[in-house]
């Protein structure tokens, strides 16, 4: 009988040990430090490599442990109905052209989708909405602002009477956008649809990843929650 194949580990072609690549990766996307800024930082716990091998390893393997944080999501949340999505997109700049990043946002303040587009119309709010739910599911109540692409595209998919639409409703929403805003003026805005793309995803897993809700639990309860998702995370990709 055949054995199974084992799959090649994502680390093989690099000199450097996955744990070292596992901490850059985290620095960059988790806090809102430069290239630069992380190369310093590691440079005083004795770890010397230049900032353009920090953007190597993060376009690399951002991804890579961005999937498989979704993967274990998705899995998770499949088969839970009874959500609560908020959905709203704020604009970024891209070499002096507005473009315009969604997100989905549950119940939980996790963020489950983030796509880019250059408009905001029904076209592109409908892209959107097929994403997110292909990759998650049907879920019980989408909560929007007034934006009419929202209502628009909602009839399009006959999903209209589960939408809410409410002056303070969508703060949820609104508030997964900072995270992103400090990371955007740390790396000094973007240059591509693409690369703005690659980064939001990356970032919003990762974010999920290590989001505590610090605010709401003990510090006893805080602390485990931490040293679990950093037992997790060096477990990425493994």
């Amino acid at each position: 009988m055949a054995q199974p194949r084992k799959s090649a580990s994502p680390f093989r072609y690099f000199h450097s040990s996955p744990e070292v690549i596992r901490l850059v990766v985290m620095m960059y996307v988790r806090f809102p430090l430069s290239l630069r800024n992380v190369e310093d930082l590691l440079f005083e716990r004795g770890i010397d490599l230049c900032h353009e091998t920090v953007r190597l390893w993060w376009n690399r393997f951002g991804p890579l442990f961005a999937a498989d944080i979704r993967r274990q999501r998705v899995s998770r949340m499949r088969g839970f109905r009874h959500w609560k999505w908020n959905l709203d997109e704020v604009y970024v700049k891209i070499n002096g052209e507005m473009c315009y990043l969604w997100r989905a946002v549950d119940h939980e303040g996790e963020v489950l989708e983030s796509y880019v587009t250059k408009k905001r119309d029904k076209a592109a709010a409908l892209r959107f909405m097929k994403k997110a739910l292909k990759r998650h599911g049907p879920t019980e109540k989408i909560v929007t602002d007034g934006l009419k692409s929202y209502s628009a595209a909602m009839r399009a998919l006959g999903n209209e009477r589960r939408q809410e639409v409410g002056r303070h409703a969508n703060n949820r929403a609104e508030n997964s956008h900072l995270p992103f805003r400090r990371r955007e003026r740390a790396m000094l805005r973007f240059r591509r649809m693409k690369s703005l793309q690659k980064f939001a995803s990356v970032h919003a897993s990762i974010s999920n990843h290590f989001n505590q809700e610090r605010h709401l639990v003990d510090r006893e309860t805080f602390k485990a929650r931490r040293s679990a998702a950093l037992v997790e995370w060096q477990n990425l990709a493994a």
